[in-house]
């Protein structure tokens, strides 16, 4: 069994910061691209910020600048750093990792953590 775990949500206030962390446990194989997505209320799940194994990143256009993805591989976690959050930024965050369970056929497989709400307030 493999599981994502998020914690670091909660509320603060416009041009604050909060720090998401994710680890992935149970028996895992392989770890490749780690991402952070976020849905708003009456919106789609959107894309926030993805890191590859070789550490590159990519970020959303409206995040960029602000927010920070990194991931430590020996620990199997992948945070996000949001600083300047603004009212746009409320939403349930979710962590995401493409990777092998162990004991299982060797094909990468998508995991979701069941998310960590952000607010902020204005």
């Amino acid at each position: 069994q493999v599981h994502l775990a998020e914690s670091g949500g909660g509320l603060v206030q416009a041009g604050g910061s909060l720090r998401l962390s994710c680890v992935a446990s149970g028996s895992i194989l392989s770890i490749g691209t780690m991402a952070w997505y976020r849905q708003a209320p009456g919106k789609q799940r959107e894309l926030v910020a993805r890191i590859n194994t070789d550490g590159s990143t990519n970020y959303r256009a409206s995040v960029q600048d602000r927010f920070t993805i990194s991931r430590d591989n020996a620990k199997n976690t992948v945070s996000l750093q949001m600083n300047s959050l603004k009212p746009e930024d409320t939403a349930v965050y979710y962590c995401n990792a493409l990777l092998i369970p162990r004991n299982s056929a060797p094909s990468w497989s998508d995991y979701w953590g069941p998310g960590t709400q952000v607010t902020v307030s204005s």
